[in-house]
């Protein structure tokens, strides 16, 4: 059996309310005095313009921080010496080198929008430009091989050093185009000590990544995924350097990259300062019943500092930790380091009142300790308790026993998924009894019965007009609600027909014999759409 614990906390009474002074009048009457408005003032726990909102909960009372500003010059790609007019052209933008021999590209809507069939998910995140890389090339003309070790990065001299034991942050956006071209990602950030370091890999553009030669080290990285496609991620990489870093390079990480694709990303937005010029983050520091309980951020220099709860001012409350015992409330802080503010995510803080009800949920076969009492049985129970903090109450309970619980699944999965039970994956059909754990932790019998979707996407088709497999579709039993799109490509890349089914035509004309690339998108009986792709021969 397990024993469960219960431990509740103090409650303190809110604080007072604000109320505006009558004035007695000469003739017995009360009188309010005239209104003194004014702009709302942000942190005196005031309405000053008389609006009804008080300081942060006033619209008026906003936190204008620019971003950090960067150590990348040229955050964004938008300050340009020259119009790009086709790949390889990052050079156009100022402050940006091309880091590796295999060159990145810049797209701006001023001129080169990109490889055909790789379009860049729009609008973009900053701007009108942004950088796309490779990440592994496949076998498409002109080269008759693929190039694993084929990989792309953006470069840049920093405008100042990371310095060794600083912790620093870079923000960016990553741009995905579809699973089959931009499957998840290692972005990853590497440094160097001198700027002589770029360009790296001279000469030889299948070098891979800056550290495969020498004077580079990797600084860190972040996995991201696009989640479909045609769209932009908004991330981060923390770092701390062991060394001096005035030069970076960005782009994929080491591991070569081999498939039927070539894989292509696009970065915008690249933003690289000091940690401590990001947003803060609250943290709690003590328990919640003790005397020292409090809630602190990192201090930072010689910022000032202002909290608030429910975005009201807490007057007097201008350090890095707030002091005293909290109640109850909505904590934020803003920090002023006398260029920018910076105003934190909210901390939601919670406090049991006195008398407050707690709702528990235990297993059949398990007992529940409250106070003295080792509880067996459902029902309603009162008592008064003292956590180890020191915290009494009078905690009202409703304890609830779960009884075990058996069920029954039917459930299809195409080859290479998995249909989740609980904490089993299972890949592969047949029947299975597994156990899973609820949510209050008691056990339960799941008999899975599971099966293979009947989906046929064919490798060849002629379309010759005899009626037999002239168009191109994907078919299967009734489980497959629709064929959304299917989207053709040429061995270059190039989307060639994006329809439902295809006739094997191009602009109304035949297209040739031989092997073409399709991406499929279908919709199952379950509501969740899948990819398929894979080749597709054209006969004569």
């Amino acid at each position: 059996m397990r024993s469960l614990h219960l431990f509740s906390l103090e409650t303190f009474p809110l604080g007072w309310a604000l109320t505006l002074p009558l004035v007695l009048g000469l003739y017995g009457h009360w009188a309010a005095p005239p209104p003194q408005l004014g702009p709302e003032l942000c942190a005196n726990a005031l309405d000053d313009d008389g609006d009804g909102l008080i300081d942060l909960n006033d619209p008026d009372c906003t936190c204008t921080a620019a971003p950090p500003p960067s150590l990348i010059p040229n955050p964004s790609f938008e300050e340009l010496d020259c119009c790009p007019n086709n790949r390889s052209e990052l050079g156009c933008a100022k402050g940006w080198d091309q880091a590796s021999e295999a060159t990145t590209d810049l797209v701006h809507t001023c001129g080169w929008m990109g490889f055909p069939g790789y379009p860049p998910p729009q609008p973009f995140p900053d701007g009108e430009a942004v950088v796309g890389f490779w990440d592994g090339r496949a076998a498409t003309p002109p080269q008759e091989e693929a190039v694993p070790q084929w990989k792309e990065y953006a470069g840049a001299c920093l405008l100042g050093p990371l310095l060794a034991g600083t912790r620093y942050r870079i923000e960016f956006d990553v741009g995905f185009i579809n699973p089959d071209f931009s499957p998840p990602i290692n972005v990853t950030m590497f440094g160097a000590q001198s700027c002589e370091n770029l360009p790296f890999g001279v000469g030889n553009p299948d070098f891979g990544c800056p550290t495969n030669g020498t004077g580079w080290v990797p600084l860190g990285n972040i996995y991201v995924n696009g989640f479909g496609g045609d769209r932009w991620v908004h991330t981060a990489i923390d770092v701390m350097p062991q060394q001096d870093i005035v030069a970076i390079a960005i782009g994929p990480d080491c591991p070569t990259r081999a498939g039927p694709f070539s894989l292509y990303y696009f970065l915008d937005n690249l933003v690289l300062a000091d940690f401590a010029a990001f947003p803060p983050v609250i943290a709690p520091a003590g328990e919640p019943c003790a005397d020292d309980f409090t809630l602190a951020i990192p201090p930072r220099g010689n910022a000032s500092y202002q909290w608030y709860r429910n975005g009201i001012a807490l007057l007097g409350e201008t350090g890095a930790a707030l002091t005293g015992r909290r109640s109850t409330g909505r904590y934020e802080v803003v920090v002023d380091n006398g260029q920018f503010c910076l105003r934190s995510a909210a901390y939601s803080f919670v406090r049991p009142e006195l008398g407050s009800v707690a709702r528990v949920t235990i297993c059949e076969d398990e007992f529940f300790a409250f106070g003295r009492q080792q509880l067996e049985e459902g029902g309603a129970y009162i008592d008064t308790l003292r956590s180890v903090e020191g915290c009494d109450s009078v905690v009202n309970l409703v304890l609830t026993v779960e009884r075990n619980q058996q069920s029954s699944v039917r459930a299809k999965i195409f080859p290479g998924e998995a249909f989740q039970v609980g904490r089993y994956a299972v890949q592969y059909p047949g029947r299975y009894d597994l156990t899973t754990v609820s949510a209050a932790g008691c056990d339960s019998l799941v008999n899975l019965d599971l099966s293979y979707y009947q989906v046929y996407a064919p490798t060849a088709f002629s379309p010759n007009a005899d009626g037999v497999n002239d168009v191109f579709t994907i078919s299967g039993g009734p489980d497959l609600q629709e064929v959304v799109e299917i989207s053709v490509y040429d061995r270059w890349g190039a989307r060639l027909f994006q329809g439902a089914a295809w006739d094997g035509q191009i602009n109304g004309q035949p297209a040739p014999a031989g092997v073409y690339v399709y991406s499929a998108r279908i919709l199952m009986d379950d509501a969740i759409e899948r990819q398929l792709s894979g080749s597709l021969a054209l006969l004569r």
